[in-house]
């Protein structure tokens, strides 16, 4: 019987928003996929998805001594990196690529040489104008970083995942915002519509024209799968912006909650708040930002499917308030981030 030639993958933070969606995308598409998780308690999930789970994290890199010892796992030859520590981001990067040398190590030593797809983000450029402002661009892989202060360090360090070509071949990812099942950052748009259908009035500090540019989280994963399978030649050493095929204004996403939730007196645009901190729904609503994706469809094929946010919202708003019912750790965790964002601004 021939060996089979299957492909594998480790993805690491697999049981995160957005490794779990590539995880799954990586299974859809047949590949032999792990995911690497720090607590124990997430690998039922995984397991029950078709994910091979791995304990292990970045800060403690055993767990590639126990693969080495198990040869039914590895080598990968893809290896895709899915966690940050945004407000504490260096020491955890230099932890992740401490674990992303020892993991290319042990799959050389197998005479597999793996590409590396590490996560960044589209914030890294900073902003774009407002839609309908003179002279718009749109951001390129070729545009300037322009970071906001919580992402400068991601800006400024992402990139240097290109200097470990002696271990790996190296792509870097920057996906829009993105929306769907748990919703993610877009996750409080839900929250606030609920607590303000009472009062009959949608009130938000910022632009009606803000470019609002998501991605539906599904569609964000399989343009990770397309990387991988596209011809490394063309990929390695690439950045890659992923984005749908259009933005949507921040006034498209309001006319379409008002309608959602029948807010009697509509929308009420008032002056852009002084904020402290990272306020992750200023953030949503106020950091306008178009992306161009036209590389990574050239490059390989893929494109968007899913409906635009304002487009599918009603379904959103469902699959949103499943996960809060079911206390999903995710929307839990930006929950969390909107409250401290208050706290902090009633200061």
């Amino acid at each position: 019987m021939a060996k089979s030639e299957r492909k594998t993958v480790l993805v690491t933070g697999a049981n995160g928003y957005i490794g779990n969606a590539v995880a799954r995308a990586f299974v859809r598409a047949g590949w032999i996929t792990y995911g690497l998780v720090r607590k124990a308690e997430a690998r039922t999930v995984l397991n029950s998805e078709e994910i091979i789970s791995i304990l292990g994290s970045a800060s403690d890199k055993s767990f590639v001594e126990r693969l080495a010892t198990q040869t039914r796992i590895g080598p990968f030859d893809v290896v895709v990196s899915c966690t940050e520590q945004i407000l504490d981001y260096v020491p955890h990067f230099n932890d992740t690529i401490a674990l992303l040398r020892n993991v290319a190590k042990a799959s050389n030593d197998q005479g597999v040489r793996p590409l590396v797809m590490f996560t960044s983000g589209c914030k890294d450029y900073g902003m774009t104008g407002l839609h309908g402002s003179e002279g718009l661009e749109l951001h390129t892989e070729d545009s300037s970083l322009n970071a906001p202060p919580f992402a400068i360090d991601r800006a400024t360090h992402a990139v240097k995942i290109f200097d470990h070509a002696d271990l790996f071949d190296a792509v870097v990812l920057r996906p829009t915002t993105v929306y769907g099942l748990t919703s993610s950052f877009y996750g409080p748009i839900f929250d606030i519509a609920k607590e303000t259908a009472a009062e009959g009035i949608l009130e938000i500090s910022a632009n009606p024209n803000s470019i609002m540019h998501g991605t539906h989280i599904d569609d964000c994963a399989e343009a990770y799968v397309a990387i991988a399978q596209t011809d490394r030649e063309i990929t390695k050493g690439q950045c890659y912006n992923i984005s749908s095929h259009r933005y949507e204004t921040l006034d498209q996403v309001a006319q379409a909650v008002v309608k959602e939730y029948s807010i009697e007196n509509g929308v009420k645009y008032l002056p852009e708040p002084k904020t402290t901190g990272l306020d992750v729904v200023q953030m949503l609503f106020g950091f306008s930002q178009g992306v161009d994706s036209q590389k990574v469809r050239r490059d390989t094929g893929w494109k968007d499917r899913r409906q635009l946010f304002s487009e599918g919202l009603r379904t959103y708003k469902k699959a949103y308030e499943a996960a809060a019912e079911l206390s999903n750790p995710s929307v839990e965790r930006i929950q969390g981030y909107v409250k401290l964002a208050k706290d902090g601004n009633k200061q």
